[in-house]
């Protein structure tokens, strides 16, 4: 195998290793693709989003970042709040079934608010940096004359599993025909949005 092809495979398994861990991102992908809304717009914002944070950290950001342990802080602390918040809606729609049936029934989310919704999950959520333009980063400076090869693997990772994920998820939706589906979908999704709070608090108050 050429250094090329080897760097380019190394990013693509490293791209998709980083991004399959079930995280705030992709619990809202999932949710926008079984309920088939605006999920073209939704896969297109966390893909265009993580190629341009690949792009950052091959071209050195990684660096800059790990040095400005304030920045960090503010972003941890910052993102923590939004995933809370996030996390209780959440924990609302599945404490109501009722809401569950009329929501999934009829009532669409706007494509602005889902999008913006989309662009903080994305942009407030610290671990995206530290595993995509931190870890990735650094890694990708390993490979030399390579490093680009190696951060296009991981872009087409973010894409195979991001369009994957947002249209293969319609293939579960006879599964959640039943309100109880959604109802411990949303349980789920608050108890990983209030997990990661917590953990982006910690961190935060860890490098503060």
């Amino acid at each position: 195998m050429s250094p090329t092809l080897l760097a380019a495979v190394s990013g693509l398994g490293l791209g998709l290793s980083l991004i399959i861990a079930i995280g705030a991102q992709n619990a809202f992908v999932l949710r926008q693709g079984l309920r088939v809304e605006h999920v073209a717009a939704v896969v297109g914002v966390c893909l265009v989003s993580d190629v341009l944070l690949i792009t950052a950290g091959t071209a050195g950001a990684g660096a800059l970042v790990s040095r400005a342990p304030e920045l960090l802080t503010a972003v941890c602390f910052g993102g923590a709040a939004f995933l809370l918040a996030y996390g209780v809606m959440a924990a609302r729609r599945a404490a109501r079934p009722a809401t569950l049936v009329t929501e999934e029934a009829g009532r669409r989310a706007g494509l602005l608010v889902t999008v913006t919704t989309c662009l903080a999950l994305t942009w407030l959520n610290p671990h995206v940096y530290l595993d995509t333009v931190v870890l990735l980063g650094s890694l990708a400076s390993t490979w030399d004359g390579q490093r680009w090869w190696f951060a296009g693997g991981a872009a087409l990772g973010s894409a195979v599993w991001f369009i994957g994920l947002g249209y293969g998820a319609r293939l579960l939706r006879p599964v959640f025909a039943r309100p109880t589906a959604w109802r411990v979908l949303d349980a789920g999704i608050a108890v990983v949005m209030v997990s990661l709070a917590v953990s982006l608090a910690v961190r935060g108050a860890r490098a503060g």
